[in-house]
Order: C-alpha cells, then structure tokens, then sequence
C-alpha cells in the first residue's frame, strides 16, 4: 500500500518565519505576493478549517472556499462560517474530497493526526511575533523546495512541500 495517494488530502497551508512566527500583532506579518497567490492556488474550491482568530484575521470572506471555524465558544458565530466544536465535526462538516486546514497554531496541532499533506511558505527572516508554530517535525518529510529572493517589498521565502512519512 506504500506511495498510494490518500482518498483524501488534508492540508496545512501556512508561512512561517525563521524564528517560527506565523502572526504579528494579530496578523500575517508579510504581504507577499507569490505567497498570496500560492494559498489562492491551494484552498481555492476546498473547504478551509480555520480557528476563530485566524478566521476575523481575514480581511473579507474568501470567494470560491466555505470557511469552517473550529471554535470551543458554543455561541460563537459570524456570517459566512460553518461552526464546529470538534476536529470530528469539522470533518464531517467539510464532506468528502480535499480540505484546507489554514491556522492558528492550536488549530494545526488538533488536525496533525489527520493531515496528509503541509505546504509551508519559509519566510527567511526572524519577525519576532507573537505567535510561534514549531517547524514540521520528523514525522514529515520534504518532498518539493523553491527558492525565492528577496526584493524591495518582500523578505527572501522558499515554498515547501511536505509529505506524511
């Protein structure tokens, strides 16, 4: 069964700085723009799973993607999110075929059992915000690296993708 595809593929989509931040000041610290369109390219057409502060982080409902919120506030809800209280129902709320998990770091370590698949954005600077996520651990293995330069608007980055061991 080795090199099979999963059925269906769970993915972390995330940058993440040098020194582990993923948020400053209760946002995405970078605008770039090749990571922009990379997470365009990965979530498009799939459901995304997002905790409650990653998902009034957004600037706007994300057209073409339904935002699932994983929340422990039972009363929680904002238009535009399909709420759930359990990685189990965040699933089953998702359905069959492909799913973004985008954030935040508790969200992540919920749905590391379950993921299949992490494409990492490496923003090659250390931010120093607020908010840390450990780099994938050995459970996980590169399988793809780009390399991007820095430029006037942007830090140097690498796209990473990872698979399941």
């Amino acid at each position: 069964m080795s090199g099979e595809t999963p059925e269906r593929e769970i993915v972390f989509v995330v940058a993440r700085a040098d020194d582990g931040t993923i948020a400053k000041d209760g946002d995405v610290p970078w605008r770039i723009r090749e990571d922009l369109q990379r997470f365009v390219a990965h979530t498009k057409g799939t459901p995304m799973i997002m905790g409650r502060k990653t998902f009034d982080s957004l600037p706007k409902l994300l057209p073409g993607r339904r935002h699932i919120v994983l929340t422990r506030d039972p009363k929680w809800s904002a238009e535009g999110a399909e709420v759930a209280h359990s990685v189990s129902e965040a699933l089953e709320m998702a359905g069959p075929g492909d799913v973004s998990v985008i954030g935040g770091v508790d969200i992540f370590r919920l749905f590391e059992p379950h993921a299949t698949r992490f494409e990492l954005t490496e923003v090659h600077e250390n931010t120093a915000g607020e908010l840390v996520m450990d780099y994938p651990s050995e459970d996980w293995i590169e399988i793809a690296r780009e390399r991007r330069p820095a430029d006037e608007s942007w830090p140097a980055h690498s796209f990473v993708t990872f698979r399941r061991r």
